[in-house]
């Protein structure tokens, strides 16, 4: 037999402890650090961890949100699966519209992606909702327009568009200009749905119980 470890409980504690000692995140509230080590864990990278960008409140106010009954919304299908339901505090409504008809009659009528149509689909849900973008850069785009025209403001928002286009400058757009938003972004090409649905793990418990799982 191949020699590994193989007890879960150990695993995560050593992952979040190598997280800890290789990632600076004293600059963080204990909240938000404790989603910046989610967000690290979730992508095998310590040094997301410190490169997060957020809101020192990004955190109470997305729990409070979901301990209200807000629902989140998300941009990817990927972001809707990967968030733990069993931990959710009310059993909050998870919400993704990308692969609905409206979205694609949307999508033509705007000369846009699905993503941004979805946006503009989640309608009144969007006030003191929970954001959770992992995928699109234009789903962030689309968001911040909507909010610059008086649109609905969601309690918080996990930006985490990926990928060599639209990516590094819908998140710039939104740390040059939060307008007064809760969020928590990783600047730059990377992010992923793994990474904005690890946020919502982190404020549904304890970041290292069951993480991953």
């Amino acid at each position: 037999m191949i020699e590994y470890l193989r007890d879960p409980a150990e695993i995560y504690r050593r992952s979040f402890a190598t997280i800890r000692a290789e990632a600076k995140l004293d600059r963080f509230a204990p909240d938000v650090a404790a989603m910046a080590l989610r967000v690290a864990h979730a992508c095998g990278m310590a040094d997301v961890a410190e490169a997060l960008v957020a809101s020192a409140d990004v955190a109470a106010k997305a729990r409070a949100a979901l301990a209200a009954g807000a629902p989140i919304l998300c941009d990817a299908a990927m972001v809707a699966h990967g968030i733990q339901r069993r931990r959710l505090p009310a059993g909050n409504e998870i919400v993704c519209l990308v692969d609905t008809p409206e979205a694609a009659d949307r999508a033509a009528e705007l000369r846009s992606t699905r993503s941004a149509a979805a946006v503009d689909l989640w309608g009144p849900r969007l006030a003191g909702a929970v954001v959770a973008i992992g995928n699109a850069p234009t789903a962030l785009f689309r968001l911040l327009e909507n909010l610059d025209i008086g649109g609905p403001r969601p309690a918080a928002l996990f930006a985490f568009p990926v990928g060599f286009v639209g990516a590094v400058e819908s998140k710039q757009a939104l740390v040059e200009n939060p307008r007064g938003l809760s969020f928590v972004t990783l600047p730059g090409r990377r992010g992923g749905s793994a990474m904005a649905s690890a946020c919502v793990n982190a404020i549904s418990g304890n970041p290292e119980e069951g993480a991953g799982a």
